[in-house]
């Protein structure tokens, strides 16, 4: 029992997704023009980032000038002399570093050209950091430059001993690429490449072909299996980028975190990370898996402007928007719930035009629909940066007191891509727990499947598409899929699928272009094996299969709607029981421990 208690409370690992090689406007050849600091930070939110470095050339101005303005922002606030919108600005930082883990460091020019990255602990003071620059050889009248070219610097191997001794990660930046030590045709002795490969103060190679299978990939080479290279090596991966995003033009010149890394932790700390480099775990370090970019705009672009989706490209008092938009939320929650969209428009060609001061757009709304939609709605807002613009989208839930109406008066109901006010018959539905949209609209999810004319129990063919669950709002779990809609082009069936790990919704999937879990998600679908009698209740939520996939306890889990039918959510995690989910995570674990033989460390 006691070691039992034990492997409970250990911390559990999972995955992080870090890049260590991200220069920021205080490297000379920074390409991006006018962007900030918070710019910055939004686009590694973007990307899905958990751990960034900021590695400037031979300089760590740019990590002074970042904290330099929290410090202000911060004082500012303190003596109570802060504006609204650096209040707004401030509480975004803290938003964002509480997701990410920002890193101090620098990318060193040693003798001879080569580029090493030092990277450090949050709690390295930054005069540490300049002076050890100067230690390296890098001229006072430079420190702040940000340039590659700093002159006579130290060698190779003094740099990598110093940098260690400061307690920083040594990291061969690029180094099977230009400026790498390891880099083809290079003039310098075997015994020297050797020793620039191999020092003992050396972390891990940065290369360009982190997974890769080949006979000749640097993982291949460093694995410790040759005699003149007996020691293993980490390695990892990162962007170098000199801009927010990639060059179009130009494949080489990538954007933050376009070519991150993977890192299994038990917590996102430099502790941790360091700890990793310095052990002979090689499994810990990977070229990530192949995972859905979060990018709920462009999802929502491609199902387009409809009855569960609106834009509204620009915000305007005078235009009379903000009054459009509350009644969309008032419509939705009449109908089918869906998500608004504001500061971009729904042209996929076009750029967004974002929403100016968000966060406080954003609690405004949050006032606006607290204060006049009668019953109370909750409604999540959320902010994602899109090419450097801030969107924001709202996700309306399907109301459960229809009808919703504005101000107490004004009752709208969502039919097609227009907002309008209730006809006296939709008003009669909606009092009597009927959809507005009734006749119109299919089934979400029949309560049992029709059996084919095969007699095999698979569900017929769907003619329309399937009407959207609405089921994105609050009371879906945090990971999983969920099948929104059906229909059947050509003979085939192609699905609208809801991936809840990043809020994208796709929509032609076909089992045959389906992977991993939305193909699982897409054979349960036409299994047609649903039955409510089989789901273990807690109220409206239940778990009806678990199944051990890809290293993983998986459930599929149900909620049952107002009007008695059944939204069934693929593949969920335990990570994903959030919210009122929380509550059944330990009957689904229990399910498991009584439905399948897995090993205890395994559930």
């Amino acid at each position: 029992m006691v070691s039992r208690r034990r492997t409970r409370n250990k911390p559990r690992r999972r995955w992080y997704l870090m890049d260590l090689h991200l220069h920021t406007p205080a490297s000379e050849d920074w390409r991006d023009p006018g962007v900030s600091f918070l710019d910055w930070l939004q686009a590694a939110e973007a990307k899905d980032l958990d751990i960034v470095a900021m590695t400037d050339h031979n300089t760590v101005a740019g990590y002074a000038r970042f904290q330099e303005e929290l410090r202000r922002l911060e004082w500012l606030e303190e003596i109570g002399r802060i504006l609204p919108e650096e209040k707004e600005r401030l509480d975004a930082y803290r938003e964002l570093l509480s997701k990410i883990l920002v890193l101090p460091g620098f990318e060193f020019t040693a003798a001879l050209g080569f580029h090493i990255l030092g990277i450090f602990s949050p709690e390295t003071p930054i005069r540490t950091l300049e002076f050890l620059l100067l230690q390296l050889g890098v001229p006072p009248e430079k420190l702040d430059a940000g340039s590659t070219s700093v002159g006579a610097t130290a060698d190779v191997l003094t740099a990598y001993r110093l940098i260690r001794e400061a307690g920083g990660l040594v990291i061969a930046a690029h180094a099977n690429s230009t400026h790498g030590v390891m880099m083809r045709g290079l003039g310098i002795g075997g015994q020297t490449r050797i020793a620039y490969t191999q020092d003992p103060n050396l972390h891990a190679l940065e290369v360009t072909d982190l997974g890769s299978r080949s006979r000749h990939s640097t993982a291949r080479f460093f694995d410790g299996s040759k005699p003149e290279y007996p020691r293993r090596m980490h390695l990892i991966q990162g962007s170098d980028a000199h801009a927010l995003e990639a060059d179009p033009k130009d494949k080489n010149r990538l954007g933050i975190g376009d070519r991150p890394t993977e890192i299994a932790l038990e917590a996102p700390t430099f502790e941790a990370i360091k700890a990793v480099f310095e052990s002979d775990a090689f499994d810990r370090v990977r070229k990530p898996r192949t995972r859905v970019t979060r990018d709920p705009l462009a999802g929502l672009r491609k199902i387009g402007e409809g009855e569960t989706v609106a834009f509204h490209k620009r915000l305007s008092a005078k235009g009379g928007e903000q009054e459009r938009i509350m009644r969309d939320v008032v419509a939705f929650a009449n109908t089918r719930g869906g998500k608004i969209v504001v500061g971009a428009g729904a042209k996929r060609t076009e750029p967004p035009i974002g929403v100016e001061r968000p966060r406080v757009t954003m609690r405004m709304f949050q006032e606006e629909i607290a204060r006049r939609v009668v019953p109370p709605l909750s409604v999540q807002l959320s902010l994602v940066n899109v090419r450097g613009k801030h969107i924001l989208i709202f996700d309306v839930p399907e109301g459960k007191e229809k009808p919703y109406a504005l101000d107490d008066q004004e009752v709208y109901v969502r039919r097609g891509k227009e907002t309008r006010l209730a006809t006296r018959a939709e008003l009669i539905a909606l009092a009597t727990g009927q959809s507005p949209t009734e006749e119109s609209s299919t089934a979400l999810v029949s309560t049992r499947a029709p059996a084919s004319s095969s007699g095999k129990g698979e569900s017929a063919p769907a003619r329309r598409p399937e009407r959207a669950s609405g089921s994105s709002g609050p009371s879906a779990p945090g990971d999983g899929v969920e099948i929104v809609g059906v229909e059947e082009r050509k003979g085939k069936r192609r699905y609208i699928i809801r991936d809840l790990r990043n809020g994208t919704v796709v929509s032609d999937v076909t089992r045959e272009s389906a992977k991993r879990l939305w193909e699982y998600a897409i054979q349960q679908h036409e299994a047609g094996a649903f039955d409510p009698d089989r789901v273990t209740w807690l109220g409206d939520l239940g778990v009806w299969r678990v199944e051990y996939r890809a290293g993983k306890m998986r459930y599929d889990l149900v909620r049952r709607l107002p009007n008695g039918k059944y939204v069934i959510y693929y593949g969920v995690t335990e990570d994903g029981f959030v919210g009122p989910w929380a509550e059944l995570l330990p009957i689904a674990k229990e399910m498991a421990a009584l439905q399948l033989d897995v090993p205890e460390e395994r559930r």
